[in-house]
């Protein structure tokens, strides 16, 4: 083999001269050249002059062992890209001129075609490589075809084809340069800016290369791996995490530690094609591609490139592995659509969905997911939901992406099934509704959770809170049986189930339920084998004591309870031991004493509320409306009451009193702030039934009177209990409360042996007038007394007694005969008495006549009229020096008086009389109407 020639190292002469004869031998082999290359510039590499270069320069830095560096500079019109590595050898020129050949054994590309790139921007370009330098040119082919008398073919001069030796060396410190002289139309500044912008892609497709310096902009590709497995890709201030299969290389850009999907790429078979991608990571495939690179070849592999695509998703952190999956969506090329089903394929058939639990991956086909799951609620249903996946992986968002792998979802009616017949700790279901709470944002989901299991309080577990009540007011109960009512544990109560339809109840709105009531009433208590008044007894004396006595319906003093004896007896007909209201009590009250054992249980308190006793029990009833209470005499007393009670209070079993013990019985009920508040309404049963029926030292309550009230003095006895104050209203007061209070008023006004001061036996008569004016008193519901007693505190016999019905008369009548009470009752005290007035049994006129005059003409008359305030009467009087009346009837004989009025209604006065006068007779004529008589 000859040496080469050291001018022409890679024997260009000969090349050119076997290319001209062949294009001089068959024209039609020159035009197949120009239009190859022609369309490879125009069509298949197209603004592909960075690539196909950086390709040669990755290649040529594999083939030596090296990290391959590009730069790339403008000099004027001169665009130089300089590489190391490999230099250009014999092998490399031939495959730079002949087009369909290509010397490399390994790397990318057909080297000589994608070369034909650099005719888009220049017609003369060299190759300087430190093994020998070539040239490319258009000119001086166009005078080798004008030389040989070749036409130039139409589609251009195949400038590619015929090479020319150089002796310019690469640029130091690379191993080869090629200098594109650019054409007059090509931006060289725009040509670096795209460059620019393209060298990161270069670096990211082809590994091989490690630097790229595009005018003066250095871009460095560096990576390490992770503990992951993936790589971590940096080149420049951009990021990827990428993932190496045994067909495919898969990257993802990362922004501050987070993917962030690409929505549009190319298939990279390594550098960019037209084949159009949908997926959320890059893919740099080992795929068979045509010529040009751009379109892959009819029955490429594709597939194969999907393998191991779930091994990349799964090395993602487990609250981004969801990103990376394609979903749903039109392919944008038949690439595009082969590519993702075989991704597709690949993550439904491998485990890589991270687990709720923090267990090992699980596969698609058997992961479970719940919209909106946190980590709460994970935790709870750990092991109610196999396959459960990560909570970071079951956000709205991420609802397209696990359909795609065929995860099952479900919401929250399917895990309101799953959790049915699931029995736990009231406490597990409290965390439960807890971590529910949030998800229930709507009518619709609350819907969806209707039949959501409830735990009850007498450990049952319902179906649906929509059934079930919460009770505001126990938290501290515990196991409560209730079977008239579902009530939720409390250890499970929370507010969603009142958002899911459960009720609220209060302790007082379960003691006044009906269904209690009736269960009390209808429960057996002479059946030993029932447990009904057991359990009823345990739920009513556990709740009581939330509620204020006065909550506790009166009906729940049925509830059965084991006495003494072990017999169950109603709770109002049992007492606590030691009450002491059974030492004030008759010696058959029907009450027996509560079991010693109920107590130490329950508390006195409790047992208390619901009616059994230690002191008086008060019954309170709002807004009644009648007498249906259970209390002695009730009827009675509401025909006292002029309208209807808001609220009745009543002291219970007041008529169970021995006689002999009320004494003792007022202390207990003083003593008591219960009891005493009812002794204090005047108006009330208690103190209306007091009066009435309670007997202190032989007389009933209501015949004493209060020490301090003197209205009654010597006629009702003073009561000189210790407690006297507390009950003060259930004694006699100023007026009368009933007809027997007015009987013993007329007994002992009858009675010689007390001795009333006169203002008091003024004081009774005014009463018992009045109450028979007004109709509380009716003269046939009253037995007379023989006697009466007079103004002056003497007894008479009723026959002897007058009643002044007007007050002149009082001036005759002797003291021990006169008997009155206030101006105006003379007519009502005289039919409540059945005595007299002296107007109608007695007849009295002045005897002598007196001086005639009228009132206002007598300056003494004027003069008491400013005395007494009274008006100036009208019409005449007569004056006497003294006045005497002579009676006949009923009174007899003379009598001297200081003023008088005839039966003319003249008024008859001495001076002396005159100021009583002017009083009585203008009092006398304002009271006529009321008193039925004629002044």
């Amino acid at each position: 083999m000859p040496a080469p020639d050291s001018a022409d190292p890679f024997g260009t002469a000969a090349l050119r001269d076997g290319i001209v004869a062949a294009w001089r031998s068959s024209p039609t082999r020159l035009r197949e050249d120009a239009a190859t290359e022609a369309d490879y510039v125009r069509a298949g590499y197209r603004d592909r002059v960075l690539t196909e270069l950086a390709q040669n320069a990755a290649d040529a830095a594999t083939r030596a062992g090296i990290a391959g560096e590009m730069r790339v500079w403008c000099d004027g019109d001169a665009l130089h890209v300089a590489n190391v590595g490999e230099p250009l050898d014999e092998a490399g020129l031939q495959a730079l001129t002949a087009l369909r050949a290509s010397s490399k054994k390994q790397g990318v590309g057909q080297f000589g075609v994608g070369f034909t790139a650099v005719l888009s921007v220049a017609g003369e370009i060299e190759v300087r490589s430190r093994t020998g330098s070539v040239r490319f040119s258009e000119s001086r082919t166009r005078d080798v075809l004008a030389e040989h008398d070749l036409p130039v073919p139409t589609s251009g001069i195949p400038a590619l084809r015929l090479a020319w030796p150089t002796d310019t060396a690469p640029t130091d410190g690379t191993d080869t340069e090629v200098v594109l002289h650019l054409r007059p139309d090509i931006d060289a500044q725009g040509l670096l800016d795209r460059f620019r912008d393209e060298a990161a892609d270069v670096l990211l497709e082809l590994p091989a290369l490690r630097t790229v310096v595009v005018d003066g902009h250095e871009l460095t590709r560096t990576e390490a791996p992770l503990p992951s497995g993936l790589h971590d890709v940096r080149i420049g201030e951009l990021r990827w995490w990428e993932y190496r299969g045994s067909s495919a290389r898969w990257l993802v850009p990362v922004v501050r530690g987070r993917v962030r999907p690409v929505t549009a790429d190319v298939l990279r078979a390594p550098t960019r094609s037209d084949e159009e991608l949908s997926l959320p990571a890059l893919v740099v495939a080992d795929v068979a591609m045509q010529p040009d690179r751009r379109r892959m070849l009819p029955g490429g592999h594709l597939e194969t490139a999907g393998e191991g695509y779930a091994s990349f998703v799964a090395a993602l952190p487990a609250d981004q592995r969801l990103d990376l999956v394609p979903t749903p969506g039109f392919a944008r090329s038949d690439a595009d659509h082969r590519l993702r089903e075989a991704v597709l394929d690949d993550l439904r058939s491998r485990p890589w969905l991270p687990a709720a639990d923090g267990s090992a991956d699980l596969l698609p086909s058997r992961a479970v997911a719940f919209p909106g799951l946190t980590d709460e609620l994970a935790e709870v249903l750990a092991d109610i939901v196999p396959g459960l996946i990560s909570p970071a992986l079951c956000t709205p968002r991420c609802a397209p992406a696990l359909a795609a792998v065929d995860v099952q979802l479900i919401g929250p009616a399917r895990l309101a099934e799953l959790l049915s017949g699931h029995h736990r700790e009231p406490h597990w279901w409290n965390s439960l509704y807890e971590a529910l709470m949030p998800l229930v944002v709507d009518g619709v989901v609350a819907e969806e959770l209707a039949s959501l299991p409830v735990p009850l309080s007498d450990g049952r577990t319902v179906t649906g809170p929509r059934t079930t009540v919460l009770a505001s007011d126990l938290p501290e109960v515990r196991d409560l049986a209730l079977p008239w009512v579902r009530l939720v544990h409390p250890d499970a109560a929370h507010p969603l189930l009142v958002r899911l339809g459960a009720g609220t109840v209060s302790a007082a709105d379960l003691l006044s339920d009906p269904a209690l009531v009736a269960a009390v009433e209808d429960a057996d208590l002479d059946d030993p084998t029932d447990d009904t008044p057991a359990t009823l007894a345990d739920v009513v004396l556990r709740l009581v004591t939330h509620v204020p006595a006065s909550a506790v319906p009166r009906e729940l003093g049925a509830l059965p309870l084991p006495d003494a004896q072990g017999e169950l007896t109603p709770a109002d007909e049992l007492l606590l031991p030691g009450a002491p209201l059974a030492e004030v009590l008759v010696d058959d009250a029907p009450f027996g004493t509560v079991a010693s054992d109920v107590v130490e249980k329950y508390g006195a308190d409790a047992l208390r509320a619901v009616g059994v006793g230690w002191g008086f029990t008060v019954l309170r009833a709002e807004l009644p409306t009648g007498p249906d209470h259970n209390l002695p005499d009730e009827d009675l007393w509401w025909e006292t009451v002029d309208t209807d009670p808001d609220t009745l209070v009543a002291v219970r079993d007041l008529d169970l009193v021995d006689e002999d013990r009320w004494a003792q019985a007022l202390a207990l009920l003083a003593s008591d702030p219960a009891t005493a508040a009812a002794l204090a309404d005047r108006t009330g049963y208690t103190a209306w039934w007091l009066r009435n029926e309670a007997i202190l030292d032989g007389q009933r309550l209501g015949r004493y009177r209060w020490a301090d009230d003197t209205t009654f003095e010597g006629l009702l006895d003073p009561c000189t209990h210790p407690d006297a104050d507390a009950f003060r209203s259930c004694l006699a007061g100023d007026g009368l409360d009933d007809l027997d209070l007015a009987q013993t008023l007329l007994d002992r006004l009858a009675d010689a042996a007390r001795h009333p001061t006169p203002a008091v036996i003024v004081a009774a008569h005014t009463t018992l007038a009045r109450a028979f004016a007004s109709g509380t008193v009716e003269a046939d519901a009253v037995t007379l007394p023989d006697g009466v007693r007079a103004v002056s505190g003497a007894v008479v016999d009723a026959a002897d007694a007058l009643i002044p019905d007007r007050p002149w008369w009082a001036g005759v009548i002797p003291p021990d005969r006169l008997v009155t009470g206030a101006a105006g009752t003379a007519s009502a005290l005289a039919d409540l008495l059945d005595l007299p007035v002296a107007s109608a049994v007695v007849t009295a006129e002045p005897t002598r006549q007196g001086r005639t005059t009228t009132w206002d003409r007598e300056p003494a008359a004027v003069a008491a009229t400013v005395m007494t305030g009274a008006p100036l009467p009208k019409g005449r009087l007569v004056l006497h020096d003294r006045l005497t009346v002579r009676c006949s009837g009923a009174l007899t004989g003379d009598h001297d008086v200081s003023w008088w009025v005839d039966a003319s209604g003249t008024t008859h006065s001495t001076v002396e009389g005159l100021v009583p006068a002017v009083a009585a007779v203008s009092n006398a004529h304002a009271v006529a109407g009321s008193d039925g008589t004629r002044s």
